[in-house]
């Protein structure tokens, strides 16, 4: 079955005023959209047809030569827009709880410290791309990818992800990608991220 948008699981503005609504119908339903068309023209007529992205991804050079980098990009935008829309939501932000937020302050000192060198891999990807926040070899870590690449490209579990692509955030912040880093939080919705950390382990 050909890969489709997913819905938004909130309104178009139910995110104001951290991302605001005309951001959210231009990414969602333009942006989202080309991704899904590529990906799906990409795989046509080959065994992948219909194959969870993941799983192309994961074994990306079986594919044609010629598909390889279209599908890299495309099915990439197509799985880290996915995660993106269901990692946030109205009403959350905080800090995560549970075993999720142990690790965290485990790892990090502290929640403060954590989000400090989040914001900061963000601030530091050069051009477009994501910073995450990943499952490598059992560990929590933090890492950015270029463009529309994804961990598991590097076999790295991704738990939570923002998008630095300038069109995630211009209309409404410009060319403050700092002060769109520090506001997201906001919006994180940490009962997700700490489902993906439970099936990650």
């Amino acid at each position: 079955m050909a890969y489709e948008v997913p819905a938004l699981p909130y309104d178009y503005n139910a995110l104001e005023p951290t991302i605001d609504e005309q951001t959210m119908r231009l990414h969602h339903d333009k942006h989202h959209q080309a991704y899904v068309d590529k990906a799906n023209g990409a795989l046509e007529g080959t065994e992948f047809d219909g194959k969870p992205v993941e799983e192309v991804l994961k074994s990306l050079d079986s594919l044609p030569q010629d598909k390889q980098g279209v599908f890299r990009n495309n099915g990439g935008g197509h799985l880290n827009h996915t995660l993106f829309w269901e990692s946030m939501g109205p009403g959350k932000g905080g800090e995560p709880g549970g075993s999720l937020g142990e690790a965290i302050t485990s790892k990090w000192g502290s929640f403060d410290a954590f989000k400090d060198e989040f914001e900061a891999a963000g601030v530091a990807r050069f051009g477009s791309g994501w910073v995450w926040l990943v499952v490598d070899g059992g560990e929590l870590a933090i890492t950015s990818t270029p463009n529309q690449d994804n961990p598991i490209l590097e076999g790295k579990t991704p738990l939570l992800g923002n998008d630095v692509w300038e069109h995630a955030y211009y209309l409404n912040y410009q060319n403050k990608r700092p002060a769109y880093l520090k506001a997201w939080w906001d919006v994180v919705a940490w009962d997700k991220v700490q489902e993906r950390f439970d099936a990650a382990k």
